[in-house]
């Protein structure tokens, strides 16, 4: 019987921390989509694939590590949104407001930065490969 649960908790323990943790609150993703408004959301890992966030209020949100490829976020407000390691492959920014955002991490290869606010942003190790940057102070790069 101890053998057995033993055995159990051997094979238990290990998947229950390879299980990686969805933090986003349902909710607050459902409000996004319905109301393009999210002050101060939880979308912590949530997957905003493709969504249409066109004049998005995302200020002060939680979107570390969220899934947003190829999303539209022409016009969107993200001014002191946490985006550390992010997902925004192909994402479209254009005239985008990401005034003291933390984009630290983050996946950028080939977005569309266009005309963006980023002043106090932080960008560190930010990828930008392909990215299109055109009217947007971002410094790459340098000692």
């Amino acid at each position: 019987m101890k053998l057995t649960l033993l055995a159990g908790a051997a094979v238990a323990i290990p998947l229950a921390f390879a299980v990686p943790a969805q933090a986003e609150n349902p909710a607050h993703v459902q409000q996004l989509l319905e109301t393009n408004l999210c002050q101060g959301c939880d979308l912590s890992g949530a997957d905003l694939t493709q969504a249409h966030l066109i004049g998005a209020d995302l200020r002060d949100a939680d979107l570390q590590g969220a899934t947003l490829v190829e999303a539209n976020l022409e016009g969107a407000d993200l001014s002191r949104a946490d985006l550390t390691g992010a997902n925004m492959t192909n994402a479209f920014l254009t005239n985008a407001l990401l005034e003291n955002a933390s984009l630290d991490e983050a996946n950028l290869t080939d977005a569309s930065i266009y005309f963006a606010e980023v002043t106090g942003a932080s960008f560190f190790n930010t990828d930008l490969t392909g990215a299109a940057v055109v009217g947007t102070p971002i410094s790459v790069g340098g000692d």
